[in-house]
């Protein structure tokens, strides 16, 4: 079953492109494909109108583990519409995740990163099976973009 009719038997709905914050400039491209390379930039949770979604903040301070890693999910549904827009409208293209890149808003020690960023790859593996198996990095940062909890960027291989 390809990862188009999995996100139908799964009941998932992407959310749309992002849409900037007024005022805010984006001078590069969400997902770049360059030959069978897809390249996608920190993608975070996006509402359905394609504006930044909450919670914001910390984790784990301002933000518990459990709502950022709603958020994670929600950034990965995000990073799934970027992709697939990129792509012409079919994910079925993908042949394999290759490395998944998570961004943790975290407090200075915090050593629940992983476990924020688990939500994206059983995403990936739910949807593409084997071709979401990926290689990850979990990392945690002093802030990012609109004080997102969480923030994904992807490689991938196309065909």
């Amino acid at each position: 079953m390809g990862a188009e009719a999995r996100l139908v038997e799964l009941g998932i709905e992407l959310p749309p492109l992002p849409v900037a914050p007024p005022g805010v400039q984006i001078p590069f491209e969400w997902v770049r494909v360059v030959d069978d390379r897809v390249f996608a930039s920190g993608h975070g949770a996006l509402g359905p109108d394609g504006a930044p979604v909450g919670p914001f903040g910390r984790v784990p301070t301002e933000v518990s583990l459990t709502d950022a890693q709603a958020s994670a999910r929600q950034a990965g549904l995000a990073l799934l519409s970027g992709v697939r827009h990129a792509l012409g409208g079919d994910l079925d293209r993908v042949r394999a995740w290759l490395v998944v890149s998570a961004f943790v808003n975290a407090e200075p020690g915090y050593g629940q990163t992983t476990a924020v960023a688990n939500p994206v790859s059983a995403l990936l593996l739910d949807v593409f099976g084997d071709a979401g198996r990926h290689a990850r990095t979990a990392i945690g940062v002093a802030a990012l973009p609109l004080n997102l909890p969480i923030v994904v960027s992807a490689e991938l291989l196309v065909g």
